[in-house]
């Protein structure tokens, strides 16, 4: 099973039009409402997979049902803890020729958040449960860590994790940046998976290629960075290479990341090299971006 989180839920806003004109009234007809964040993309795009994922995240405000209600409908198997803090919108504008994403910034979580969410996290690396399914069948057996926090937890929160689940001898994959990424990187996860450009600002270098080969060694984890379209670069032990991405006509570029990760883990967790993995992962986001719908295959 695939813990999946992420602690920035959004209601996604897709809207396609034609073209554009600044400053003048746009209309269309053409529009769709989701919930996204980039934990729930990738959850989707497992459970489209055929993959068990479980997604933990905090929730609060009027939209909190509706929140619940799509993921319903998607079939997203989702634990929340109370936030007090509202579901942020973000909205996707569509034109033949662009993606352009407004996304709002979140509120602030409640005082105890926080630990609620520790509390449930720990609840699900140890289950308990009445179902006639073998208690093993309910352990997650990889944790994957995506996007920013809400204001309100604080900077352990996400290296915390990192080390439980390690400790647990779940894998771990890190879709995150700065010092959430770099404070977790002491507990060995087994990839990191930020994009080009957070991985630059992350880590200051001037040599990408010397910075992923230090992080392979030094910590003992995979390295991958996307680029949109644009090549993959990543590292596995002693090895350091290129992936180059096919090209597609992208209707929606939103959650094509979140569709390469879930795509990744779920070829990884069915024995795939890491190359094949990368190629898998490959599929899931070219897929993806070729829909309308953010974070899906279908």
């Amino acid at each position: 099973m695939f813990l999946t989180i992420c602690l920035n839920p959004t209601l996604q806003k897709t809207l396609r039009f034609p073209s554009i004109v600044p400053g003048a009234v746009n209309r269309t007809g053409v529009h769709r409402l989701d919930v996204s964040g980039k934990g729930i993309n990738v959850t989707r795009v497992l459970t489209q997979l055929g993959k068990k994922a479980v997604h933990l995240t905090q929730l609060g405000g009027g939209m909190r049902p509706l929140f619940l209600s799509l993921c319903e409908q998607d079939e997203l198997s989702v634990e929340w803890v109370e936030s007090e803090s509202q579901i942020r919108f973000c909205y996707t504008l569509l034109t033949d020729d662009n993606v352009t994403e407004l996304v709002e910034e979140s509120e602030p979580v409640a005082a105890g958040t926080e630990q609620r969410i520790i509390e449930k996290f720990d609840a699900l690396l140890l289950p308990t449960s009445s179902s006639l399914l073998p208690t093993s069948s309910l352990l997650p057996t990889c944790l994957i860590l995506s996007g920013t926090k809400a204001t309100g937890f604080s900077d352990a929160l996400f290296h915390d994790m990192v080390k439980k689940a390690k400790e647990k001898g779940l894998k771990v994959i890190l879709d995150i940046k700065g010092k959430d990424l770099i404070e977790s990187l002491q507990y060995e996860p087994d990839i990191i998976k930020p994009n080009l450009d957070e991985f630059t600002q992350t880590f200051k270098t001037e040599s990408i290629k010397d910075t992923v080969m230090d992080i392979t060694q030094k910590y003992k984890c995979r390295v991958i960075l996307t680029d949109g379209s644009r090549k993959i670069l990543a590292a596995d032990k002693n090895n350091f290479f290129e992936v180059e991405v096919p090209a597609v006509k992208a209707v929606n570029t939103t959650g094509c990341g979140d569709a390469f990760t879930a795509g990744l883990a779920a070829a990884l967790a069915a024995g795939a090299d890491f190359h094949a993995a990368i190629n898998e992962g490959i599929r899931c986001g070219t897929l993806n971006a070729s829909l309308v719908k953010p974070g899906c295959l279908q």
